[in-house]
């Protein structure tokens, strides 16, 4: 069997946070990786699009791009669809979901577009065509281009597999990820949320400083794929010898219910013995006993008329307590609003750019 044509390899970030996904892509080994709207792409093969399941952490999904061609209107859509080698990705014992979007195009309505797709798979190669299919084929049409991409992915990589508790409003893992890359992390410093909530922060950045692959416990949509070698894929995802580390990471609440759940985040997530969480209001922080490193916090942030009030002293709060207690700490602060930002008195900057969040723009407010 001949080694398929290198084929765009998109990799979804969330919107904002585009440029520290191109960077974690760079560093495991996608060399050739470039923002592009709306993501991350560049050129490679099966095994690569397993890799960045595998070991990405700042990627919602990731999307390989199998055809491009120009279509002004339906029947052509129709004929040039029924063209794509189907065959060289999808299995015709495999059901498949297909889903259409159009821009700026002469084709304007996305279900008649999805539909040619989906009788063009389904007369050509013989799978069924389902909505409730767990495997997606993209049809996107911008500008008369129609691109023809399968989610490789399935549900999205934020859901790591270990998180079976969560607090409300809680921090996606890729979010997360990828602010505390922008903090600097990188593993060997001292991480601690003082309002770690389900402890998001602190065990993704024990897994970093393990060197846990994301996706090492959850499966993938790509594994229904044609081509999928199974032995290769096993080998790929094979526990490794964790990395040996000092660092110790540590998370507070004043929610007992939010520490016991990290607890058990913690313990699934195979980083217990580098986390410890306890029980504090901001009011009765302590120093650690740990060398200075990455405060990193996504404290509550109002968004209805007159919920500032209390919390802009929540915040100045939290800023005495740092200033007081943990000197030589670098501060990250995830907000919505420069005020709240402002009213720490730590002197933190905005990271531009902003980031959507539930429906609101977030950013990260860092010291120096």
């Amino acid at each position: 069997m001949t080694e398929p044509a290198p084929f765009e390899i998109y990799l979804v970030a969330t919107p904002g946070l585009e440029a520290p996904l191109c960077e974690e892509a760079r560093a495991v080994g996608f060399a050739q990786a470039k923002v592009v709207d709306g993501g991350v792409a560049f050129e490679g093969g099966w095994p690569d699009v397993w890799k960045a399941n595998l070991e990405l952490r700042g990627a919602t999904r990731v999307l390989a791009r199998m055809a491009s061609f120009r279509a002004m209107h339906l029947a052509q859509l129709d004929k040039r669809a029924r063209k794509v080698e189907w065959a060289s990705f999808l299995r015709p014992d495999v059901p498949v979901k297909v889903e259409a979007s159009c821009k700026r195009s002469r084709i304007y309505h996305a279900g008649a577009a999805s539909q040619r797709a989906a009788n063009a798979i389904a007369e050509e190669l013989g799978a069924p065509i389902s909505d409730e299919a767990e495997l997606r084929v993209m049809v996107r049409i911008e500008d008369d281009m129609v691109t023809v991409s399968v989610d490789t992915t399935g549900e999205s990589l934020h859901k790591r597999g270990f998180k079976e508790a969560v607090n409300k409003a809680p921090m996606r893992e890729t979010m997360a990820a990828m602010f505390l890359r922008q903090c600097g992390f990188d593993g060997t410093q001292t991480v601690f949320d003082p309002m770690c909530g389900s402890g998001t922060f602190v065990i993704e950045a024990a897994e970093i400083a393990l060197g846990l692959k994301p996706g090492r416990e959850r499966q993938f949509a790509f594994e229904q794929l044609r081509g999928f070698d199974a032995k290769v894929w096993e080998k790929l995802r094979a526990p490794t010898e964790p990395r040996t580390t000092t660092a110790r990471f540590y998370g507070s609440d004043r929610d007992a219910g939010a520490i016991r759940m990290s607890q058990e985040n913690a313990i699934r997530a195979g980083v217990a013995d580098l986390v410890e969480f306890e029980q504090n209001s901001v009011e009765t922080l302590e120093p650690l006993d740990a060398p200075p490193g990455i405060i990193i916090i996504n404290p509550p942030y109002g968004n209805r008329i007159g919920s500032k009030a209390p919390l802009l002293g929540l915040y100045r709060s939290l800023g005495n307590v740092l200033k007081a207690k943990f000197p030589g700490w670098r501060v990250g602060i995830i907000t919505t609003d420069k005020e709240l930002a402002k009213a720490t008195g730590l002197g933190l900057e905005l990271v531009e750019p902003t980031v959507l969040h539930g429906g609101l723009r977030v950013g990260l407010w860092r010291s120096k």
